[in-house]
């Protein structure tokens, strides 16, 4: 179930993020369609606990500093290191493809890092992005390294829906697809979740986090690729794995 009062106290952040100068409420009330007094509420909210403050006095709201520190907090000391990040560049730049670093979230996968391709025509991703794990390969790379048991209780809460020509529609099929995944160590997906994309991703198990390193594009491009392209996800999981184990 979505909190409303919640998600709308996140569409105001992201509207600060696009709009970048102080917003009056009746701004804000006016681009959402909200009730004054709903605005009034959430506003005052973010106030009273120091994310939002008026530069000038009656002229508008506009986010402190406070939401940059935290989320600075967060993200330097969360699990998601520069250098895993520097992964998903490296991908991208080897591979000239839109590349990902993903996550499990309940019966989805999100995307915690992305860099999209210069191509024009593109797999258009951006960090927060959810995407059904059974119908794609980055969801498919993290059930891999699940235990049985627990890859059926995630894939019993999916929504088994036809998002393209080739989505596999029943937990068995799905289920053979993640056993195959596991044994030549990297998942595929082919018109599975968008007509003419092409998903590559393998596993990156790091102790009490699990991820999987993506590239993903146009069929056009990538389907004559797919064996250079798994060699880059698995040498740079392989690198970085080294890497690693150097610094421990």
């Amino acid at each position: 179930m979505i909190v409303k009062q919640v998600q709308y106290a996140f569409q105001i952040l992201e509207f600060f993020a696009e709009r970048r100068s102080p917003t009056t409420l009746s701004e804000i009330s006016n681009h959402f369609g909200w009730p004054r007094s709903s605005t009034f509420n959430l506003i005052e909210t973010l106030s009273h606990g120091g994310y939002l403050y008026e530069p000038k006095y009656r002229a508008g709201y506009y986010p402190s500093r406070k939401l940059f520190k935290l989320a600075h907090q967060t993200i330097v000391d969360g699990p998601i290191s520069e250098r895993l990040r520097a992964s998903v560049v490296n991908v991208a730049a080897r591979s000239d493809e839109t590349a990902g670093l993903c996550a499990l979230s309940g019966p989805h996968t999100i995307f915690v890092e992305v860099v999209e391709s210069s191509s024009p025509i593109r797999y258009f991703a951006q960090v927060g992005q959810r995407v059904p794990t059974q119908a794609t390969s980055a969801g498919r790379a993290l059930l891999t390294m699940l235990p049985r048991r627990e890859r059926t209780a995630i894939l019993r809460k999916c929504e088994l829906t036809r998002y393209a020509p080739d989505t596999l529609m029943s937990i068995d099929e799905i289920d053979a697809e993640v056993e195959a995944s596991k044994a030549r160590g990297w998942a595929q997906n082919v018109n599975g979740f968008e007509p003419e994309l092409v998903g590559l991703a393998v596993p990156m198990p790091l102790g009490e986090r699990q991820f999987s390193l993506l590239v993903a594009g146009p069929s056009y491009r990538m389907l004559d690729r797919i064996p250079e392209l798994v060699k880059v996800l698995l040498d740079e999981v392989a690198c970085y794995m080294q890497e690693r184990g150097e610094h421990e």
